[in-house]
């Protein structure tokens, strides 16, 4: 695929095709309000699992409305002090998988929690563990579409509040130092990484690699690759309701998450990313509003984007932050 969006000078000044709703910050007050009125109730089981350099613990908490919501916590083995945390969001129809799948940021010294995605996890990978109870209205097969009558139905109000409860049960345990916590994950867990970068206000680090979810008037209009065309399948039958349904989006839209973040950020985009166009990720960008901040551009890559390369970055970027 060669290059089909903005020139890379124009991609470096573009903000976005909308602004924030208001009631933005009031919402999403609310929301989180509403989510912690439930006990965390954070539980780490231990597991057994025939790893010999970490300890891996079977997590359960209290996410959106209560509704349990399941992760991994791993550690190196031995530790005894608390150590700063990774905390990990993942990709679009995968769940947290398997404990041998998630050994990088443990083999760094540091802790590293993974959270499973409420209602995905059977499309690929080792699979997830967590069902989303809510129920919603008419929507194309996916999660896109889930909810989009409005914002208090909406899929991703669950799932992004859940990350915030993440971060918080990672947090509690005792070999978890809370104060050095950073945030990272590819494509949809980019996307959930920007929610958590601005509404979580003590982070020391945000990460999101090639990041969906974002800049949503532009995305459903510019690519016709899924996940993002979800939308326009579900507006094709349900004629006239595009503004309703990009009124709900831009509550869970990532450029308006970017504008809110505190922390040191690093982003990644590939310029040939169909999936999640570069002028989606340099709009969240190009929003954020921390001094530290840098974005890795991959010329000729699709929505792998850096790939074990920008694994490399990360683990650089990290050292003199986390």
């Amino acid at each position: 695929m060669a290059l089909f969006d903005l020139p890379l000078d124009e991609l470096r000044r573009y903000r976005g095709a909308s602004t924030a709703p208001e009631g933005f910050d009031a919402f999403w007050s609310a929301t989180l309000q509403e989510a912690r009125a439930y006990d965390l109730d954070a539980r780490f089981e231990p597991v057994d699992t025939g790893l010999a350099t970490v300890e891996v613990f079977d997590v359960t908490f209290a996410g959106f409305g209560g509704h349990p919501v399941k992760g991994w916590l791993t550690l190196p083995v031995g530790t005894t002090e608390p150590l700063p945390v990774v905390v990990e969001f993942v990709g679009y129809g995968l769940g947290r998988g398997l404990p041998h799948e998630h050994l990088l940021w443990a083999s760094t010294g540091r802790a590293h929690f993974v959270m499973d995605s409420r209602g995905q996890g059977s499309g690929n990978g080792g699979g997830g563990a967590t069902a989303d109870p809510v129920g919603a209205g008419p929507a194309y097969p996916g999660y896109m579409t889930r909810g989009i009558d409005s914002p208090e139905n909406y899929y991703y109000r669950r799932l992004f509040t859940d990350a915030v409860r993440a971060v918080e049960a990672a947090r509690s345990h005792p070999l978890v130092d809370a104060a050095r916590t950073a945030v990272t994950g590819i494509s949809q867990g980019g996307g959930i990484t920007l929610a958590v970068g601005g509404l979580v206000p003590d982070l020391v680090a945000v990460a999101p690699d090639v990041p969906f979810l974002c800049d949503f008037r532009r995305a459903a209009t510019l690519t016709d690759r899924h996940p993002y065309r979800e939308i326009g399948l579900f507006l094709r039958t349900h004629r006239g309701r595009t503004e309703e349904a990009l009124r709900t989006l831009s509550f869970f839209d990532g450029v308006h998450f970017a504008a809110r973040g505190s922390a040191p950020a690093l982003f990644s985009t590939g310029l040939e990313d169909l999936t999640c166009p570069p002028s989606t990720v340099f709009a969240a960008f190009n929003n954020w509003p921390h001094e530290d901040r840098s974005i890795e551009v991959y010329d000729f890559n699709d929505h792998e984007g850096g790939g074990p390369y920008q694994e490399a970055a990360k683990l650089r970027w990290l050292r003199s932050r986390l």
